[in-house]
């Protein structure tokens, strides 16, 4: 019996020598990234913040309706039909919203106006601006400039999304590839330092309610 159990344990010993545990526990190495992978997962990281500078319902029925209109991107021709209807009705809205504006009545309520030459004019009518306030929201130049970038981070926030652009480029080229991960990419940046560099002081249709 002692011979049998030094002959097991000799056996056990030889096969943890040829096969350890650890080496099974062991985690594989990890695969350095390349650069647009990098590039990729930042910038993914970053669409949040790209949305919050663009108007709330805009980017909201955008990302709920794409993955229906595109077919989760695998698109025919009405699929592509209607997924570019959505993408500019969207990218329309951001550049038209631009140009809104809200303010706060006597009794506190929230109101949303056009910015106009002559100041706000009002939706819905219901309050009005006294003539020395509406200088304060007479539509200017910088209005244009604030939407022309609403509608390249749109851009930026689409070429984000896999659905829209496998709908499009279901078989890309290496080239292309590389286009429709770096523009995106260069997008993001340049307009987003643009709105830190020449803030926006409209709170208007989708933008955060100014505490004033």
């Amino acid at each position: 019996m002692e011979i049998k159990v030094e002959n097991e344990v000799a056996t056990r010993k030889q096969v943890d020598e040829h096969s350890p545990l650890l080496e099974k526990t062991l985690l594989p190495e990890p695969i350095e990234k390349t650069l647009i992978q990098k590039a990729i997962s930042q910038t993914f990281q970053s669409t949040a913040h790209l949305a919050n500078l663009l108007p709330t319902g805009s980017v909201l029925a955008f990302q709920l309706l794409s993955p229906i209109f595109t077919n989760e991107g695998e698109c025919d021709a009405i699929s592509q039909g209607l997924t570019a209807a959505l993408v500019a009705l969207c990218g329309l809205s951001c550049f038209l919203l631009s140009f809104t504006d809200s303010f706060k009545d006597r009794d506190g309520n929230i109101c949303y106006g056009i910015a106009t030459t002559r100041g706000l004019w009002v939706i819905d009518g219901s309050a009005t601006i006294p003539p020395e306030l509406a200088a304060k929201y007479r539509l200017r130049s910088i209005d244009f400039m604030h939407a022309f970038m609403s509608i390249m981070v749109f851009a930026a926030v689409t070429l984000f999304d896999q659905d829209v652009v496998n709908c499009f480029y279901p078989s890309p080229s290496n080239e292309t590839k590389e286009l429709l991960t770096t523009l995106p990419v260069g997008f993001g940046v340049v307009f987003s330092m643009l709105f830190v560099v020449f803030p926006t002081q409209r709170h208007g249709i989708g933008f955060p309610i100014s505490s004033n």
